[in-house]
């Protein structure tokens, strides 16, 4: 089993060499098939289109992967997963070409459009949630590494809003800053001092709420689509643009 600096190091190399991005994709076709297969809960063949998109999102992680991101192989199932899906609606939404507006049998003021639409909302709502959990229990796994919990980030969660946007600023700051957030992953702490001096945002209000802004580092900077997509609807909803 390869190490992650490895990894990291072949993935570098494919960004740069055709060849070298064929070789690397070519050995981790299990991982792709494996993949494909969690999200189709059935064993796949060459034949699926799903696992051609799976192929492409792995070449896409390749070429949008940066050691920032942490673990590659946990961004390649991130990006898969939501290229999958992603996928899914598309079909979704072009196939059925039959009479939507037709009344159903025995069914006043029934069409086959809204059981359609019913079975449709049912199914997405099922993907999404499984998604979503998937993106949580990952999530949960990488902040273990900081040694702190969703229920430690839930209680750091800033009160005020004032306190909230200051700590989002200083986020932001922080995740445009390389080195900032190279040191972040290699320590697993929060280089608070750098931080403070990045986004003039107080020490005291940093370490205050220290947990809070390590899990927005480790969100925005690693791909999680449907909790960052969460986070984003909760501001505009706020008027935090």
């Amino acid at each position: 089993m390869q190490n992650e600096h490895e990894i990291v190091q072949q993935v570098y190399a494919a960004k740069e060499d055709n060849f070298a991005a064929d070789v690397f994709i070519d050995s981790y076709k299990p991982f792709i098939k494996a993949e494909t297969a969690k999200f189709l809960k059935r064993p796949t063949d060459d034949q699926d289109d799903e696992l051609s998109i799976a192929m492409i999102a792995f070449y896409e992680a390749i070429n949008q992967y940066s050691h920032l991101k942490g673990s590659f192989i946990s961004f390649a199932s991130r990006m898969i997963r939501n290229r999958l899906i992603d996928y899914w609606r598309k079909i979704k939404r072009h196939t059925g070409l039959v009479e939507l507006d037709a009344p159903i049998v025995n069914e006043e003021d029934t069409t086959l459009i809204n059981t359609v639409r019913d079975e449709k909302n049912k199914t997405e709502e099922l993907i999404n949630r499984e998604a979503t959990v998937a993106e949580i229990q990952e999530l949960s796994r990488q902040m273990s590494d900081f040694n702190i919990s969703l229920s430690d980030v839930a209680d750091n969660n800033p009160r005020q809003k004032r306190t909230l946007i200051a700590c989002q600023n200083a986020a932001a700051a922080a995740i445009n800053d390389e080195r900032t957030m190279t040191q972040f992953f290699k320590n697993r702490k929060l280089p608070i001092t750098r931080i403070a001096e990045l986004s003039q945002v107080a020490k005291k209000t940093l370490e205050r709420h220290r947990d809070y802004i390590i899990a927005l580092l480790i969100i925005y900077s690693n791909g999680y689509d449907l909790i960052r997509n969460h986070l984003d609807q909760v501001k505009i909803v706020k008027g935090e643009r």
